[in-house]
């Protein structure tokens, strides 16, 4: 039986991997992070803080569209990798902070932006976490969630939990997209335009990266082989294994 804290468990799983997330090709590029930069360029000047910044993709797109990052993440392997991926792509208006995403060490209204991807999912409270990211924001800023959703039928969301959590013990929940506008709406914002993406899983990639037990993977596989049909069809699970999941990024703005 493990004596971890959960936040040990997000460490250990992180803080080994962390150059593996700096390099990897699911977080590295894609239509959402090309929005995010965009939005970014929107708002000259401004100061962003990268929520759960991983391995600083989004804090790297910020900085090139112009502005000053704070990456921020639990893990200080992760903020270390970051920092140093940074130094070599040249990028010096990158700071780096260590913490929850539930207690932010900034004051009010710091920020013009807050911005996470692929993070969201690892929070232990996420309206705690949106509620500190509203205190941090301008009264005008722009706030841009971006993860992987679950379907809204019990059927699928409950299989793509399941797999989550045998690759990934930090996994928390994937959140459906009415529990993400409801989650927002309490926390003080206003969800805006919400964009849908099915970014590809290659499976030997996407458990490598979390170092998978490989008890654990034989569950997965063993999960996939005994799906019915509206799983397998929805998540387009191949023979290797590889699957598509949902995400979506969401714009939201106080209210």
């Amino acid at each position: 039986m493990s004596a971890r804290t959960y936040a040990g468990h997000v460490v250990d799983q992180f803080g080994a991997q962390a150059s593996a997330y700096v390099t990897s090709a699911v977080h590295a590029a894609g239509a959402d992070l090309d929005r995010i930069g965009a939005l970014v360029r929107g708002l000259p000047g401004a100061r962003v803080l990268d929520l759960g910044c991983g391995g600083g993709h989004v804090a790297f797109a910020a900085a090139t569209a112009g502005a000053a990052v704070t990456a921020y993440d639990l893990s200080a392997e992760m903020l270390a990798a970051v920092s140093a991926e940074a130094g070599r792509r040249g990028l010096d208006r990158i700071e780096t902070r260590q913490g929850a995403a539930e207690a932010l060490p900034f004051p009010d209204a710091a920020f013009d932006a807050v911005l996470t991807r692929y993070s969201a999912h690892h929070w232990r409270d996420v309206p705690a976490a949106l509620a500190e990211a509203r205190r941090v924001l301008k009264p005008a800023g722009l706030l841009v969630v971006c993860d992987i959703v679950a379907p809204e039928e019990p059927l699928l969301d409950t299989h793509l939990q399941a797999v989550e959590l045998l690759r990934d013990p930090s996994h928390v929940r994937d959140y459906r997209v009415s529990e993400w506008r409801a989650m927002l709406t309490a926390a003080g914002f206003a969800p805006g335009e919400a964009t849908a993406y099915r970014p590809r899983m290659e499976f030997s990639s996407w458990i490598a990266r979390m170092r998978t037990p490989e008890v654990q993977v034989a569950a997965i596989r063993a999960l996939q082989a005994t799906a019915p049909v509206e799983v397998t069809e929805h998540f387009s699970i191949e023979a290797d294994g590889s699957f598509l999941l949902d995400s979506v990024l969401i714009e939201a703005r106080p209210h």
